[in-house]
């Protein structure tokens, strides 16, 4: 399954969940959800994978865990934390929620070494039941070394069938035209732009004409980071499609709250049709899911 990297280190914990390791570092999947705008209501659309590290029992920051990977072992890290999101998305998760994960654009400069990798996830996808049509690639235009590097690596994850989201659009020297030049399915804008964009009407018209320009280029927008209830009001009136922050609900350890009941998550495999959106609770619920979703909830501008 490695296909020339490391073998992956995996280890089944008590809740069921997977973990990996690396050196001393015990490494866990947590997941966000996303929630989409129908119909006047908030249904979850997806989940972010993230990477939570731990030695022993204290956790690390991930930036810190980054940081600390040597350069040329980076790339197994990302084909280890995917394996690792992939495996447990497929055992705990919907099978009609998307899986959204981040790539760093910055190590997959070699065409060989990337199609190693994208073959190892290809490999772990089929391992995990997970469809490609579910998968979300995040990467920032910003990060790579090279520009036709960054383009043919989203060629080759566009070729397997994967969606393309560019992350943190509007931090530091973000730029519309190269967003546009990668052709990317959604665009994420990021949280703390997004933020003072918000206190202001002159910055929320810009965040309407933003959302307004990319959606006509035929990209999904989602507003990150989001935290009042309020937000969710601005971000439902500028038009963005999709939303993410706490207010929705915080990243979670597998299973998490938002884990179906295994019967349950059979039945669904079976059923799924890959278009259909996945129900989920009201705006700023914080309770944990019960045995079975229940029905989307009203949401929108209260006068």
């Amino acid at each position: 399954m490695a296909h020339g990297f490391q073998a992956y280190n995996m280890v089944q914990l008590d809740d069921g969940s997977q973990a990996a390791q690396w050196r001393a570092i015990t490494l866990k999947s947590a997941f966000q959800p996303i929630y989409r705008f129908k119909d006047g209501k908030l249904v979850i659309d997806g989940f972010e994978a993230l990477v939570r590290p731990f030695q022993g029992d204290e956790a690390i920051s991930p930036p810190e865990f980054f940081n600390s990977v040597p350069v040329g072992e980076r790339m197994q890290v990302e084909v280890l934390t995917r394996a690792l999101h992939i495996m447990n998305a497929g055992e705990f998760l919907d099978p009609r929620a998307r899986l959204f994960m981040n790539f760093n654009p910055s190590v997959y400069a070699e065409r060989s070494r990337i199609r190693l990798a994208l073959r190892a996830m290809c490999d772990t996808l089929m391992e995990a039941k997970v469809a490609t049509s579910r998968i979300v690639c995040e990467v920032t235009e910003q990060k790579s070394a090279s520009p036709q590097a960054l383009h043919g690596f989203i060629a080759l994850m566009r070729e397997l069938g994967f969606k393309i989201a560019v992350d943190d659009y509007g931090a530091e020297d973000s730029d519309m035209d190269r967003v546009v030049a990668l052709a990317p399915d959604i665009v994420k804008f990021d949280a703390g732009w997004v933020s003072r964009l918000m206190q202001t009407r002159p910055g929320v018209a810009l965040l309407a004409m933003m959302v307004s320009t990319f959606t006509k280029q035929g990209c999904e927008v989602v507003f990150e980071g989001l935290e009042e209830d309020w937000q969710l009001e601005v971000a439902e009136e500028v038009g963005a499609h999709m939303v993410q922050g706490f207010v929705l609900g915080r990243p979670e350890l597998a299973p998490t709250s938002f884990a179906l009941p295994a019967a349950l998550r059979r039945s669904s495999r079976a059923a799924a049709e890959p278009q259909e959106q996945l129900p989920g609770p009201a705006a700023g619920s914080t309770a944990a899911m019960p045995s079975r979703i229940p029905p989307a909830r009203p949401f929108g501008r209260r006068n």
